[in-house]
């Protein structure tokens, strides 16, 4: 039991003597704990976010045409190259864009119809980061393939042709 209590003085001065005052703080502390329980279990922690990630299963590789594929470049100062097709006989010209709603979303939702209506089947996109973009453009890249809907998607490996891509364009 917690209590605060005053000793009885005497002598002194004053021939006045003091009553021992006794507070009891029993119920302060139980409330005090009762609260801090409270505040703790209504309390929603931050829950973490994640992405839903397929991985591809073993077996013989499919094929995926250049009519079908958008391959994206992540360079530097957040600038990103994108072409259609292979990098040696793009089907679009390489193209530098932002990360914003007008730049990469809108050349994703574009070539997605552009390929849709020209060969009937949904479009494939190959990210590959280059050494100079950050790890907050590749998320930004993924952000942009959950927004618009791209069902299929791969991180690959940046080529050497893709490079000189991206030094042509002043994006390395």
């Amino acid at each position: 039991m917690a209590e605060l209590s005053a000793s009885l003085k005497t002598g002194g001065r004053s021939s006045r003597s003091r009553m021992s005052t006794r507070v009891d703080l029993t119920a302060m502390v139980d409330l005090a704990f009762l609260l801090i329980t409270f505040f703790i279990l209504t309390t929603t922690l931050a829950k973490p976010k994640a992405m839903a990630l397929a991985m591809p299963i073993d077996g013989p590789d499919g094929g995926v045409g250049a009519s079908t594929t958008m391959t994206i470049c992540l360079g530097n100062h957040n600038q990103v190259v994108w072409y259609r097709g292979m990098v040696d006989k793009p089907l679009s010209p390489p193209t530098i864009v932002n990360y914003s709603k007008t730049g990469l979303r809108k050349a994703i939702i574009q070539t997605a119809l552009l390929i849709h209506n020209t060969t009937g089947k949904r479009m494939m996109v190959v990210i590959k980061p280059s050494p100079h973009s950050v790890y907050g453009n590749l998320v930004a890249a993924l952000d942009e393939m959950d927004i618009t809907n791209v069902p299929s998607y791969a991180i690959a490996k940046i080529t050497q042709p893709d490079i000189d891509l991206l030094k042509k364009q002043n994006a390395y």
